[in-house]
Formats: structure tokens, sequence, C-alpha cells
């Protein structure tokens, strides 16, 4: 038996993070029995796991998706863990030590804050020397900076993190990192140092551009290093008046112009170097951190340097990403180095007025030495970057760093055809792009912001993709705290920066409670879920469920007649969707009050049924009679007396079908017909935004339309997702057109090219083209209905997911008249396969299926199994 992915809270090894309870979970990766019997889990005080603090005994409820352990953790303690586990069959393993490790936890702050006697606007550079009379045991430094911060230790870089304490609402918490530092420092002679920017924190960020100070006016930084000797002494190097500062070589910093750094200014103590200054303690609750890290995941280099004819020099990544570029520096002293960043080209010319006011710039002036070169304060979304002051073997020798939070990719899929694959490549991209501590909409133009809508309609997507949960765990929680402040509303990005700018104006404008948008709430916590099984993150994000859907209520009740519909209010409704008449317009066709009573009755549905998960009796039986109540008045509304449908958008037919607010019966089977023939009318060709576009091909294939689902895949012209390939996009467009057939961009006003909400095609394909999907019955994919749909424009597909209880496959391939599916189901697990209409014979492993034959399905115990069935001509 091999078992594997050991995680805490659904991170490996976490090092000083919010811990609460610990939540354990594991995969058994190999195992020749078929089920787990029994398990256990044994907590230590050291790796060799002798001095055993907690042991849950051997017991057979011991859950692999999550086990809650009952044991009282000690601040700033290392704990080491392992499981063991027996299966059905006899067969035993027990697992390699993984650990976690707590932060100060309630333990009191000997740190205090501390800031520069400078100008606001001047970059400080904290230090302290201090000197060590043993050798190193053990060290932990326990930081967190106002705006960003990075620390060395002994000149070199603490950690593998960037861009902290990250992004979240500096208003109600704030979250500190925990480093081990004990191979930085040494017996004798130490320096610490740290130097900040403005960040999220202080400075720009917001589409107001005189708005530089959302949350603070001054960079502050604490910081408590905690050392252990080796005579078992231990010192304590806390920020305070101690410290010495100066100007740093950072001259300016800003998440959306870049930065500006004169090597020429010594980041270290020199003689005017001045005293620190105590600062005023921030408001916010000091406390661990929830965020995964922000780390370069990949580095790729230039696939050429462009020179055009105008004499710009311009490197081509090949890919768009989200990051920065490092390169090698030797030019003379005082000479500046200057980079702009863009996505696209236009007519060989390097490009950026999508970016709208965002400079993207990074400027660098030499000291004369040789160096690598980065910025500290800021990122880039960018494919292009226009180079002066380098030489070209320089510039070739430049690094694209691809900067996302650290979380594992779990799911994959290619196929036959390059431009399918590419398209899933895009959407990862994308993923990876917009995934910078809160899910943000795009990573380039002036905006950058976590907004709920898009994160709403890519969450199941993205997690196929990568394992999200503790990444939507510390967004969710930045929610919370803001729908406690506005009432159970949901802002439309969080964290609220764009409310926070109005606020600061003086303006009432709250920019929440928007649906699909603010719908976030209890569609987000129900797909975690829904994927993780694990009852603990249901439980914690219960209250923004509840909370947003008691919002909508109090809505309809105050302000809408209390007629179980939401009709008033701004809502985006399909947003840029391409079926209203007034083609200038950002708003979709299909009425927004329909998208919002819509939205009303699906998060209402998905609050009573996390009630019902989580035995909460009376809410699950309130929220029930609430949605029952909305679909009934919805049909009043929607529906005719003979149940047809009202409104006639793609979308809105899109949306009664998915959420089966059609009443049952011939309705339903008279609106798909229509939504054939709208979709015939417009040559098989979508014209929905972001709410309908993301379950327009579901609703196709769980309606017995498959064919036209794929020819929405299929199609390379405009509007559709292949255009884009055609178009040598490498990420999601925010618009159907954001490149014209010419290579011109439609438009600067609003105009990503790496915006992931339609990205969420990629779903689809997970869950119909591979066949792979989860059943809330039996969550974390400890059940999956496995049910491909094959489509002669593609010869084969091959589709992986690492789930919480194992790796599932599930392939097909067309050879001539047979159909031939490779399906894995991993320990623990069970899975239905459905065999897919139009075929017949059907063998498993090479044996007549009579199971398949009369059932069309079949449950599959954890194995590896071979099907073949006979297409019908």
């Amino acid at each position: 038996m091999i078992i594997g992915r050991l995680k805490v809270n659904h991170m490996t090894n976490p090092l000083g993070y919010w811990m609460g309870t610990p939540v354990f979970s594991w995969v058994v990766l190999a195992s020749t029995g078929k089920r787990q019997k029994k398990a256990r889990i044994l907590v230590a005080a050291d790796e060799q796991m002798e001095q055993i603090l907690y042991d849950t005994g051997e017991k057979e409820e011991l859950d692999s998706l999550g086990t809650v352990a009952d044991i009282t953790l000690k601040p700033r303690t290392r704990y080491y863990w392992n499981v063991e586990v027996w299966a059905d069959d006899g067969d035993h393993g027990v697992s390699e030590t993984a650990w976690f490790e707590s932060g100060k936890q309630k333990e009191p702050w000997i740190a205090k804050w501390i800031e520069a006697p400078f100008d606001k606007d001047i970059h400080p550079c904290f230090q302290k020397k201090f000197n060590l009379k043993e050798e190193v045991l053990s060290a932990r430094a326990y930081v967190c900076g106002l705006g960003l911060y990075e620390l060395s230790v002994n000149g070199k870089k603490a950690g593998e993190e960037y861009l902290m304490p990250g992004y979240y609402d500096y208003e109600n918490w704030l979250q500190y990192q925990t480093y081990d530092v004990t191979s930085l420092l040494k017996k004798g002679e130490n320096d610490l140092n740290a130097m900040l920017g403005n960040g999220w924190y202080k400075g720009r960020f917001g589409f107001v551009p005189d708005m530089k100070e959302l949350y603070g006016d001054r960079m502050k930084w604490i910081c408590e290093l905690h050392i252990t000797l080796a005579d078992q002494s231990v010192v304590q190097i806390c920020t305070d008046e101690s410290f010495t500062c100066k100007k740093s070589p950072v001259l300016e910093s800003s998440i959306y112009n870049g930065e500006w750094y004169d090597a020429n200014q010594n980041p270290e103590y020199t003689e005017d170097s001045i005293s620190a200054i105590l600062a005023k303690v921030p408001k916010p609750p000091l406390r661990e951190r929830l965020s995964p890290p922000l780390v370069i995941k990949e580095r790729i280099s230039p696939v050429k340097l462009i020179t055009n004819e105008e004499g710009e020099q311009i490197l081509d990544f090949g890919q768009e990403i989200t990051g920065w570029v490092e390169f090698p520096c030797g030019a003379e002293k005082g000479k500046e180095v200057h980079l702009r960043y863009g996505e696209i080209l236009q007519n060989g010319k390097f490009y950026r007025d999508n970016l709208r006011t965002a400079k993207a710039e990074y400027r660098y002036i030499s000291d004369g030495k040789q160096a690598w070169v980065r910025p500290l304060f800021t990122y880039y979304g960018f494919r292009y970057v226009k180079v002066t002051g380098l030489s070209e073997k320089e510039m070739m020798e430049a690094v694209g760093c691809v900067i996302h939070s650290d979380l594992e990719e779990t799911g994959f899929i290619k196929t036959s055809d390059k431009r399918i694959n590419r398209l899933f490549l895009n959407a990862l991209w994308g993923q990876k792009g917009n995934f910078l501590d809160v899910p943000t909409d795009c990573p380039q133009r002036d905006e950058r912001m976590g907004w709920t809508g898009d994160a709403q309609v890519f969450a199941a997507t993205a997690t196929y993709n990568m394992d999200t949960a503790a990444f939507y765990r510390k967004y969710l929680y930045d929610m919370l705290l803001e729908q406690r402040e506005f009432g159970g509303a949901v802002p439309d990005v969080v964290p609220n920066a764009i409310g926070k700018v109005h606020q600061l104006r003086g303006e009432e404008k709250r920019f929440a409670g928007a649906c699909a948008w603010g719908d976030a709430a209890a569609v987000i916590p129900w797909t975690m879920y829904l994927f993780y099984g694990d009852k603990t993150l249901l439980e914690n994000q219960f209250e923004n469920m509840r909370l947003w859907v008691d919002y909508i209520r109090s809505q309809d009740e105050e302000h809408c007649g209390g007629k179980r519909l939401w009709m008033c209010g701004f809502h985006y409704g399909d947003w840029l969707a391409l079926d209203n008449p007034d083609k200038e317009s950002r708003f979709g066709g299909t009425d927004s009050f329909y998208v919002a009573s819509a939205y009303y009755y699906y998060s209402a549905s998905l609050t009573a049924m996390a009630a019902k998960v989580l035995g909460k009796k009376e809410e699950a039986e309130t929220y029930g009679k609430l949605a029952g109540e909305i679909k009934t008045a919805f049909q009043s509304e929607y529906f005719n007396g003979d149940g047809d449908i009202l409104i006639s958008t793609q979308t809105a037919m899109v949306m009664a079908l998915h959420l089966n607010l059609v009443p049952d019966g011939e309705p339903r089977k008279r609106l798909t017909e229509a939504l054939k023939k709208k979709l015939e009318e417009n040559n098989i060709h979508l014209d929905t935004g972001f709410v309908g576009t993301p379950w327009l091909c579901p609703v196709l294939s769980e309606n017995g339309l498959p064919k036209y689902a794929y020819t929405l895949l299929f199609n390379d012209d405009y509007p559709s997702w292949l255009y884009e390939i055609t178009m040598g996009a490498t990420t999601i467009w925010e618009r159907w057109n954001s490149v014209l057939p010419d290579g011109t961009i439609s438009g600067t006003g609003m105009n990503s090219l790496n915006h992931y909400a339609y990205g969420s095609i990629v779903e689809w394909m997970y869950r119909y083209m591979c066949g792979i999907n989860p059943v809330w019955e039996k969550p974390g994919f400890r059940h999956a209905i496995l049910k491909p749909e094959t489509d002669e424009r593609l010869t084969w597909v091959k589709g992986f997911y690492k789930s919480p209880a194992g790796e599932y496959e599930s392939s097909w391939e067309i050879k001539e008249n047979e159909v031939i599916y490779q399906v894995k189901v991993p320990f623990g697990a069970s899975a239905d396969f459905v065999l897919e209409q139009g075929t017949m014979a059907p063998a498993l492993n090479g044996e007549p299926s009579k199971e398949l034959e009369e059932r069309g399905r079949i449950t599959l115990p954890p194995g590896s199994y071979r099907i073949t069935a006979r297409r019908r001509k």
C-alpha cells in the first residue's frame, strides 16, 4: 500500500497558518485492496514519531477526505503526523511523516509596529544587526507589513514567497506570515532587513487614479524573530525603536504602474541610517495567515526578440503570463533600463492602450555592477515586453517568471484536436494568471480585482484544474467579513476595493448585492463541498450562504413587494452577452430581474441542501420552503398557462432548463426544442454572456443535444472559443471579439486578453466530453458518474482528475465503428459508468456485459476498465 497527498486543512506541511481544529486528509495511491477498512492517525512532537501527542486509535470511521482531530495546539509548535491504513483485503501501509506548525495563536506580540520618520511616499528599509553566541538550532520569523514587504536575513531572501502579506481585506483583519529562517542565521553577527512597498494596502488601487491610499497612508512593519540556540537558550529579536531605517532603492512602486529601482541606493545600514519610530497600532486584528503562498511556479524564456521598423526591441514570451521579467544587467553606472509590458502587438508595434491608465513598466538605474534584476512590489500581465537599455544578449537571457498561488494541479485533458488542446491550456493559463491570492478578473490593466461573478462561474472549472480548497477558504473568509458589514450583501469585488474608494470619497455607492455576482457566496461553498466532501469547510462557509439568501429575501420583502421574485436593484445580468439590440451596451438582452429571480432560487436551494448536509433541520426546512415559493412565483411570472417561456433568449432558456425552473413534462421538451431552434436561427452560434455561457453546453448535453454542444465547441468563427485560438490567443479573452479578424484590438475601454470567465467551457469538457462527474450525495468523488460523450469530430480524448478520493481516468477512442473507453476508479471509491446513446453490444474487459446492454450503466468498484461498444449507423 502506498499512501500520499497528506494534507492538513487542505495544505501540504503548512507553516504558521490559522489552524482552528486541524482536519487531516490523505489518499491511498496504490493497494491490492478496494476500500479502507480502518485507519489510525498519530500526531507526535518528533519526526521519529516516538513522542506521541494524539492517537485516534484504529477506527473504521476515520475519513480520508477529512478527519477532524480533537487536539489542542500550542503556539509556535511543530507537529508531526502520519496515517496508517488497513484495506478490506488485509493490505496495510503507513504513510511517510508529514508536519504542520502552529503560529503565535493568541500569544501576545512582543514586537511593536514600526515605521520610518520619512514622508509617507518614501519607501523605507528597516534593519537590525545582532550577535548570536551559539549555533542556531531553529528560528522562526513572524512578520507582517503594510503594504508589501520583503524580508532578508544576512543578505538572503527569507522564504520563496512574493508580494507578502498578500491581498485581503486590510480593513477587517491582518494576516502575518511565518518563515523558517534557521538556515539563514549563523553564530556571530547577523543582519535582519526588510524593504517595504505600496501594494494593495497603500498606493493607487481601484478605478479612481487619484485615490492612492485605500487602507492606510503610512508603510508599517512588525517582526518577531524567535531563535533557539544550541544551548537551548532563546533569543528574541523584535521590532522596536532599536531598528534603524533609511530610504529604499525602490523609488516608486504600484500594482498598476510598476516599479522604479535605483541600485545606487544601498538598502543596508550606512551612516545616514536613522532610528525607526513606533507606528500607530492598526485597528484590525493581527492573526495567522489563510492565504496559500504566492510563488514563482514556472520560468519561461523568450521565444524571440523582435526588432520592428521603428527600432523597438520587443521580447515575445510566446505565452501570456502573470508575473515579471528577471534579467541580467551589466550596464554602466547611472544608465537606466526600461521595461514596458503589454498583451498584444498592433501592426508589429508595441501596444498597451487596453491597459487603460496602468503604466505597467519597470525602471532600473544601474550602479555599474553586474546584477540579476527583478521587481519587488508589483506584477504584470503580459506576453510582450518592450526593452531599452539592455544588450541583445542580456535580453535573450531574460526570464519570464510565472507567479500565482501555490496550488496543486489536479486535472488535465488532451484530445486528438490541437485547437481543443490549446483551448484547454488557455483556460488553465487564465487560471494561473488570475489566481493571485484572490481570483482576479485580469492581471494586466488598472483593475485586477476579485470580481465575484467571474469567480462564481469559474469555480468548478478551477477546482477540476487545481486543488482550490485553501484558496477559496481564504477568499470566502474575506467575503464573509464584508457580508457582515453589508447586511449579508456580497460586494461586486472581494476585497471591496471599489466600494472602499467611493467610501473614502464620501459617496454612498456600495457596489454590492448584484445577482450572479453575489451568488458566489452560495455557489462556491457548495462547489467546495461537492468536490472535497469536507463538512468542516461547508460548516465554516454556511454563514456566507445564509447571509446572502437572507439579504435577497429582505430585498424581496422590503423593496420588491414580497412576491418571491427579485425585481429590484442593480444587476449586471448576462454581462457582455451579444443579444442586446443595443450593440454598444455591455448588458445582455435577458431581463436582469429574470436572471436575479432565477439565482434567488438557485442560492436558496443550495443553502437548503447545505443545511440538510450539516444537520440544520430548521434552516433546511426554511430555505427549502423559500426555494419552493420562488419556483412557483418564477413559473407564474415567466411562463404562460401552457408552460411556455415568455423570455426567449438563449440565456433565459438555458437558466430555466439548468435550474429546473421549467414546468415538468411537455413544457421541458418544448423548451429544449425552442433552444435548439434558437441556436439554429443563429447558425448554431452562441450569443450568451457571463451568466448563460457556463451552462449552455451542459444544458445541451443534459437534454439530448450533445452534437449541438460539440458544434459550439468546434465553431472557429466569431463568436466562439476557437475563434480566439485562430487569432493566436494563449489565454481566455474578456469579450468574444476582444481582437478583430484583422488583428486589431476591438476597444480599449474594457478589454482584457486574460479573463478566465469564459474558460468555464472546460467544466463541460471534464463533465461531458470526458464524463467525470461528482455526486453530491457522496461528495469528494467518493462516488462519481462516468458518462463520456463522444463525437466523430474527435478521434480520441484523455481526461484525468486527481480527486480528493484519488485519481480518476476517463478516456475514449473511436476506431472505425467501435468506441473504446478506458476508465479508472480510485481506491475507496466507486463509479457508475453510463453508456452513451447510439451504442450497442457493450463489453467490459473483453467480456459481453449484460448489465450494460440492459441498463445502459454499471457500477464499477476501484480498478481500471476497458469498455467497448459498437456505434449504431
